[in-house]
C-alpha cells in the first residue's frame, strides 16, 4: 500500500495480491511470485503455444485472475525482487525480529543505507521496520494498560538527513507521519535531524512539539522551524542573533520558554573540569555533580 505510488501500482493490485496470499499463504507468496516468469510459453501436444507452468499467466489462469494485471504486477515488483538485500529466508534467521528484540532490550540500533540510496530503498526498508515497531509497541502498550504487564520501554526513532524520507513527495508513502502524530501514546517518539527544515513535509513539522535549532541563513528554513509556534517574531530575532557555531535555541512544548544553549568543546579543559585530577572520585560523585 505505501509503495503504491513509487511502484505505480494499479487498482487491480489488491485483487491480485489477495489471490497470491490465498494460493501460497502470507509467508510464501512473495518468494513464489518472484520465481514466476512473465511471458513464458511452451508448446502443447497439439502444437499450440500455451503458458508454461512456471509463468505468471499459468498461475493467473488457474486462480481466475486477470493475466495482464498479474503480469503487470510481477513486472513492477521486479524492482523489489532484484534488490541485492532481498534474499531468500535463512532458516532460523529473522533480521526484523532481531531488530525489534534489540530495541525492546534497550539496545541502540543504527541503520545505514550505504550504497542503497534510491527512493525505493528508503521506502521499502523504513516501512518494513516502522510497521514492525508500531505493531510491537502498540501490542506492548495495550498489554500494559489492559493486563498489567510490564510497561513498554520508551523508544526514540531518530532520522538523520530527514528530508530524504520526509519531503512532500515521500512523507505520505512512509509511516513516519503516523508515528509523529499518533505514537506518543504508545511510548514512541520521532526525532528528525536536518539542515534544511523547509524541505520537511508540513504535516510532519506540525507534529514536532519540541525543536532545537541552530543558526539558519535561509528565510524558508526559519519559517519552517517557527511554524505553529506562538511569538514567532520574537523567536525569529533569537534565531537571527545566534552564533553560526556552538549556539542553539530550545523551543516548543518541552521547555517553558525558549532557552539559548551554548555548547562546549570537548577538549582537555572540559575533561579536567569534569573529572578533576586531584583526589579520588567515584562514579556516584561524578553523577551527582552532573545532576543525576
Amino acid at each position: 500500500e505505501l509503495l503504491a505510488r513509487e511502484l505505480n501500482l494499479r487498482d487491480t493490485t489488491s485483487t491480485t495480491l489477495d489471490a497470491l496470499i490465498h494460493s501460497f499463504g502470507t509467508a510464501k507468496w512473495f518468494s513464489e511470485f518472484k520465481m514466476m516468469v512473465v511471458g513464458a510459453m511452451e508448446t502443447d501436444g497439439d502444437g499450440k503455444k500455451v503458458p508454461a507452468p512456471d509463468s505468471v499467466a499459468f498461475w493467473a489462469n488457474q486462480v481466475g485472475v486477470n493475466v495482464a494485471a498479474a503480469e503487470g504486477l510481477r513486472s513492477k515488483l521486479g524492482r523489489v525482487f532484484t534488490r541485492p538485500y532481498v534474499v531468500e529466508e535463512i532458516a532460523g534467521a529473522d533480521p526484523l525480529k532481531n531488530v525489534i528484540e534489540a530495541l525492546q532490550a534497550g539496545q541502540h540500533v543504527i541503520l545505514s543505507f550505504g550504497d542503497y540510496e534510491s527512493d525505493l530503498d528508503y521506502l521499502l526498508v523504513s516501512n518494513l521496520l516502522t510497521r514492525k515497531i508500531r505493531d510491537a509497541w502498540e501490542e506492548s502498550t495495550n498489554d500494559f494498560r489492559s493486563q498489567g504487564k510490564a510497561e513498554p520501554r520508551p523508544l526514540v526513532i531518530a532520522v538523520e538527513e530527514a528530508h530524504k524520507l520526509l519531503n512532500r513527495e515521500m512523507a505520505s508513502q512512509t509511516s513516519f507521519s503516523t508515528i509523529a502524530r499518533e505514537m506518543r501514546k504508545y511510548y514512541v517518539t520521532l526525532l528528525i535531524i536536518d539542515q534544511r527544515p523547509s524541505q520537511i513535509y508540513d504535516e510532519v513539522m506540525s507534529q514536532l512539539g519540541t525543536r532545537v535549532s541552530g543558526w539558519l541563513g535561509d528565510e524558508s528554513d526559519v519559517a519552517a522551524v517557527l511554524s505553529g509556534l506562538a511569538g514567532r517574531d520574537a523567536l525569529r530575532g533569537m534565531l537571527a542573533r545566534l552564533q553560526p557555531k556552538e549556539e542553539v535555541v530550545l523551543l516548543g512544548w518541552g521547555v517553558p520558554m525558549p532557552i539559548l544553549v551554548r555548547s562546549r568543546r570537548y577538549d582537555q579543559i572540559f575533561w579536567d573540569e569534569l573529572l578533576p585530577r586531584s583526589g579520588s572520585r567515584n562514579v556516584d560523585q561524578n553523577l551527582k555533580e552532573l545532576g543525576f
